[in-house]
This record gives structure tokens, sequence and C-alpha cells, in this order.
């Protein structure tokens, strides 16, 4: 089941910090840590800067998902920009074409607990990814 939470349109920096606060909200309300709301927040951050710097707009929507009676967050960003010519390179860290560090779509993808992205050049960009909430033993 999933339900759709939140969308925001991605345009401008304002708009970052907005769907940022919004993801932290989200996860705190559906029993995430503080840890786990850091992580949500610095990964919403990364996906929408790259919509800003890259695509110049695009959209971020929040869903709470369960599987199997698990918890979890949803985070779908999507763009109509320019893609990703080479998305093994795209994935290593360091590797950048904006003189950046290189670790956007590398490190989300070691802050969540599920990551995909596909892209097409010309075309756009497209990126889940999912965080569960771990059980308290």
């Amino acid at each position: 089941m999933q339900k759709l939470f939140f969308t925001y349109n991605i345009t401008s920096e304002s708009d970052i910090i907005s769907a940022r606060e919004e993801g932290r909200r989200i996860a705190r309300e559906i029993g995430f840590p503080c840890e786990d709301q850091t992580r949500i927040t610095t990964a919403i951050s990364e996906v929408a800067k790259n919509i800003v710097d890259f695509a110049e707009s695009g959209e971020i929507a929040i869903l709470i998902i369960d599987r199997d009676g698990n918890r979890g967050i949803e985070i779908k960003a999507t763009d109509k920009g320019p893609g990703i010519d080479n998305m093994k390179l795209a994935m290593i860290d360091g590797y950048s074409t904006s003189n950046r560090r290189g670790l956007g779509l590398p490190g989300v993808r070691r802050l969540m607990d599920e990551f995909e992205v596909s892209s097409d050049p010309g075309m756009g960009t497209s990126v889940v990814m999912r965080m569960w909430r771990k059980s308290v033993a």
C-alpha cells in the first residue's frame, strides 16, 4: 500500500529546503529515529539539488509505504532535464560533470535502504529511494 503524502515542484534552493523539511516531518510522523530522519533529509537535498543544478525543474514526491507489515518512506525525484549520459560513471564516487565532489548519487545510494535510478539522455532522470523503519527488538 502506498499513500501519496506530499508532492513538491523543485525549481529553486527554497524548494529544496521546503522538500527537506516536509520529508523530515513525514519521517518523524511515521516513527523514524532522528538519525534516519537526517539520512532521509540529506538524500532529499541531494536529489533536489541535482534537479535544480542540471534540469532546472522537476518534482519530488514523498510516499508512506507498507510492505509485509513494515512501514517506510519512499521518495521519487523526477525531471525532464538532459539526463545522465553514462550511468555507470555517475555512480562512481568522485565522478562529476560539474566540478563538484561527485558524491551525490553514490552517497544517496548508501544513505537509503533501496535506491533505483534511471535516465534517458535528453529525456530526464528518475530516482526512487526507500527507507524502512527498523523494528525495535
